[in-house]
């Protein structure tokens, strides 16, 4: 399977997350790249591509201008004020505040487009967030044009950032970023399917209005976990996009029997969907020994997994997400690869 990489994700490396009322060592880290690059090679993923440039416009298709040009000049602004370390909100929109009004300072900027204190902005964020977002698209422009199948080793991370918000190690969504430019390069209907421990509450909002992109999440009941405040099982779409939309919470502990009994119920739905091409959110921060998450899939579970969403036989790119557990990573990836292809 052809593999889709950088090096410019190094140039962001947040040196802390406000998590359990500290400020902590970002889990987000580049080393996750560095372990699965290894392990691909190891398993016999040995084709890779660097990402083509595709501009402004392919990201457009999913973010707002305002929110792009606020995270193109974020540093330089914090910068500006003599501040070296990372930017990290300290305000957010909450009810009864006015969200029409975007602030004109760096610090309410940040509040502002920001939905948690775990997404911190360096010197480098911006570079890094522009090649994720171009790794996915290279992957999907590859398996458009004939390959069965890519994985698109981003870093960020994006299914947490919306429209106009960042979150949870998130920027720019990758995965919709992708799905829209294969819309735009003519398909009727594209699927994603997350496996993220965590909802991808930004790729739901993004499409939850919308009848050509189905989107399917498989995540720790947000009753219990984050992102807490998205991802119920009632949450299946408005106006045209009403029916489009799938959510299966589950609880902590879930173990390979429940997991696989959603995760055939959610390929069940993509299959009546009949799309043209299948973009997977790729987090394997479900895996047992992970340690901000509560499922306990081991790592012969991914190749199950891979195989199931291999039966789709759908033109299918993987877009990396989460997975923290970080010397599992790469055998963990690598696993729903191969159980893919086996398939």
């Amino acid at each position: 399977m052809l593999t889709i990489l950088g090096d410019r994700h190094r140039l962001h490396h947040g040196t802390s997350e406000l998590i359990d009322g500290e400020l902590k060592p970002c889990f987000e880290m580049p080393k996750r790249v560095d372990i699965i690059r290894a392990r691909l090679h190891d398993a016999g993923f040995s084709e890779t591509i660097a990402p083509e440039a595709f501009g402004v416009d392919a990201l457009r298709r999913v973010h707002s201008d305002a929110y792009l040009e606020f995270l193109h000049d974020a540093w330089s602004e914090w910068s500006a004020l003599g501040r070296t370390h990372d930017a990290l909100p300290t305000i957010w929109p909450a009810r009864g505040l006015r969200q029409d009004r975007p602030p004109r300072t760096i610090d309410g900027k940040l509040g502002f487009y920001s939905m948690d204190a775990g997404a911190p902005i360096t010197a480098g964020t911006w570079q890094a967030i522009e090649e994720s977002a171009n790794i996915a698209l290279t992957g999907a422009a590859r398996v458009h044009n004939g390959a069965r199948a890519a994985f698109a080793l981003c870093r960020p991370p994006g299914h947490h950032a919306g429209r106009d918000v960042t979150g949870g190690y998130c920027y720019l969504n990758n995965a919709a970023i992708a799905a829209a430019h294969w819309l735009a390069l003519g398909a009727g209907r594209v699927a994603i399917l997350d496996v993220d421990y965590h909802h991808g509450n930004g790729t739901q909002s993004i499409f939850y209005e919308r009848d050509d992109v189905l989107f399917a999440s498989l995540h720790a009941d947000p009753l219990l976990d984050y992102p807490y405040l998205l991802g119920h099982a009632d949450e299946t779409g408005r106006g045209a996009g009403t029916g489009y939309n799938f959510n299966y919470p589950l609880p902590w502990g879930t173990a390979w029997d429940g997991y696989a009994r959603a995760l055939d119920h959610a390929l069940g739905k993509i299959a009546l969907y009949r799309p043209d091409a299948l973009v997977v959110s790729l987090g394997v921060d479900t895996f047992e020994r992970d340690p901000i998450s509560r499922f306990k899939l081991a790592s012969e579970d991914y190749l199950r997994m891979g195989a199931r969403i291999g039966k789709l036989g759908l033109p299918t790119l993987f877009v990396m997400e989460g997975g923290y557990a970080v010397e599992e990573i790469g055998v963990n990836v690598c696993n729903v690869l191969a159980g893919f292809e086996a398939a």
